[in-house]
C-alpha cells in the first residue's frame, strides 16, 4: 500500500536519529512544494512534488494537505493514561488554596485514583483507555509511553498493564507501557514505605516482568514519597529485570533526583521544575533526556520547569503532557506546545522538535520515528494552517487536520476514521 501527501504549503521536520541539542534543537528543515510518500508503513521519498513525479509511478491512495502543513506526528513521553474516576472536586481545592500534597495527605490524589481504579473492571478499564487514544490521535499523537502506577497492588497494576497491552493490539497508537507500581505508597502501606519497597522489589516487580507486560521502570522521587535510597534499591533490578529506567524527578522538591536518573543510566528525568544547578549540569553531559510537563505546572498552577536554562546547558529537552486524572487531564500536545512557547519560553522550533524527534530519545526510539525522514516510520500529522507555528499561534483549538499512522490514514478532516489496527 503507497501514500502520497501532497498539497502542502509547507513541509517542516526536525532531522536526525538521536536527540537534539543547544541550537540544534531549534533547527527545523522547512520546505515548500514538497511531498511525502509513504510505502508499506515507511517513508520513502521526501521532497520536491517534481522529482517524486518524475522518479515513482502513481500512488494507490493521495492524501491532499490542501494548504496545510505537513510534521512528523508527536510522540508523548510521559502518560497515565488507564484509569477510573474522575478528580475535579481536588481542582476546586486547589483553587481555594490547598497543595497538592495536602490533598494527598487528606486521603485525595493518586491514592483517591488507586480506589477507583481498584474497583474498575478490565473492561471498563479499556473502554477509556481507548476513548483516551482517540483523542491523543485525533491532537496528532501516534506513540506515547504508558505507565500503570494506579493499583499499588500486583493484581491491579497487572491488570492496567494488561490494558495497555490490550489497546496497543487494538488501537492505531502504539503505547510504550512503563511499570510505575512506585507510583505512591498505598494506604495499607502509610507508614511503612520501606515495607512497600521491599515488597516492590521482591514481588511485584519480578511479577511484571515474568508476564512480559513492561518495557521501563518509573518510581516517583520526591519528598514524603520515595526518598534517593529507596529509589535507588526500587530501580537496582532494572537491568536483570530487562527494564529500561525513567524517573519522576524533582517534581515538588530539589531532593536530587536528576542527578540520581544520570546515575542510573536512565532514559528520561521527568518533571524538573526544581532541578538544581548540579542536576542541570549532570543533565548536559548525559544521554539522559529531560522530560518537561508544562501542563501539569499551568493545571497546579505551579512555576514551569527552567526550559530555557536546560537548553541553553545542552540537555537534550523534550515534551509531554503528564495526560492523568490529577495534575494534567489533557490529551493534546499542542496545548502542550502553546504552554511551552508562551509559559517555558521555547521558540515554536525547539517546541517541536521538543515535541517529535527528542520525545522519541526519551523513550529510545528516535531512530525509528520523530521526524520526516527516509527509512523512518511513516507517523504524520497534517495541520489545518499553512506554517508550523500555526501549531500555537492559533491556540485554543486542534489544529490538526489528518494524521497518518503507519502509512495509513487514520484521521481524516478531523474525524476519526480508523480505531483497529
Amino acid at each position: 500500500m503507497s501514500l502520497l501527501i501532497r498539497g502542502a504549503s509547507q513541509l517542516a521536520t526536525p532531522l536526525g536519529r538521536s536527540a537534539r541539542r543547544h541550537g540544534e534543537l531549534g533547527r527545523v528543515a522547512v520546505h515548500t512544494d514538497w511531498v511525502v510518500r509513504c510505502d508499506d508503513g515507511t517513508i520513502a521519498f521526501v521532497g520536491p512534488t517534481a522529482e517524486h513525479d518524475a522518479r515513482f509511478p502513481a500512488a494507490d491512495l493521495v492524501l491532499d494537505a490542501d494548504g496545510g502543513c505537513v510534521i512528523p506526528a508527536f510522540v508523548d513521553p510521559h502518560t497515565h493514561p488507564v484509569w477510573a474516576g474522575s478528580r475535579e472536586g481536588e481542582f476546586n481545592r486547589r483553587l481555594r488554596g490547598e497543595s497538592y500534597m495536602d490533598i494527598a495527605r487528606s486521603g485525595g490524589g493518586i491514592n483517591a485514583t488507586v480506589r477507583a481504579t481498584r474497583a474498575a473492571s478490565f473492561e471498563g478499564l479499556l473502554a477509556s483507555t481507548l476513548s483516551r487514544l482517540d483523542r491523543f490521535l485525533e491532537h496528532g499523537t501516534t506513540t506515547i509511553e504508558a505507565k500503570s502506577g494506579y493499583g499499588l497492588d500486583l493484581a491491579t497494576e497487572i491488570r492496567m498493564l494488561e490494558v495497555i497491552a490490550a489497546a496497543n493490539r487494538d488501537h492505531p497508537v502504539d503505547l510504550h507501557p512503563t511499570c510505575l507500581a512506585a507510583h505512591e505508597v498505598p494506604p495499607e502501606h502509610r507508614g511503612d514505605t520501606d515495607g512497600w519497597v521491599d515488597r516492590l522489589v521482591a514481588e511485584i516487580h519480578p511479577n511484571i516482568a515474568r508476564r512480559g507486560l513492561a518495557e521501563a521502570v518509573d518510581v516517583f522521587c520526591e519528598q514524603g514519597v520515595f526518598d534517593l535510597d529507596q529509589t535507588r534499591r526500587l530501580l537496582a533490578d532494572a537491568d536483570s529485570l530487562g527494564w529500561r529506567v525513567h524517573l519522576h524527578a524533582d517534581e515538588l522538591t530539589p531532593l536530587g533526583g536528576a542527578e540520581l536518573a544520570v546515575e542510573l543510566g536512565a532514559l528520561s528525568a521527568d518533571h524538573l521544575m526544581c532541578v538544581t544547578e548540579a542536576g542541570i549540569d549532570a543533565l548536559a553531559g548525559s544521554e539522559t533526556v529531560a522530560v518537561l510537563l508544562p501542563g501539569t505546572s499551568f493545571f497546579l498552577r505551579t512555576a514551569y520547569a527552567p526550559a530555557r536554562r536546560l537548553v541553553d546547558a545542552g540537555c537534550a529537552v523534550a515534551l509531554a503532557t503528564d495526560c492523568n486524572p490529577g495534575s494534567s487531564p489533557t490529551e493534546s500536545m499542542p496545548a502542550i506546545l502553546a504552554l511551552a512557547t508562551l509559559g517555558m519560553g521555547l521558540s515554536v522550533e525547539e517546541a517541536l522538535t521538543a515535541a517529535t524527534l527528542n520525545a522519541a530519545a526519551a523513550i529510545g526510539r528516535s531512530a525509528e520515528i520523530g521526524s520526516l525522514e527516509v527509512g523512518k516510520r511513516a507517523d504524520i500529522a497534517v495541520l489545518a494552517g499553512p506554517s508550523f507555528h500555526h501549531l500555537v499561534y492559533h491556540y485554543g483549538v486542534n489544529p490538526i487536520r489528518h494524521v497518518v499512522k503507519n502509512g495509513r490514514v487514520v484521521v481524516r478532516d478531523r474525524q476519526l476514521v480508523a480505531r483497529s489496527r
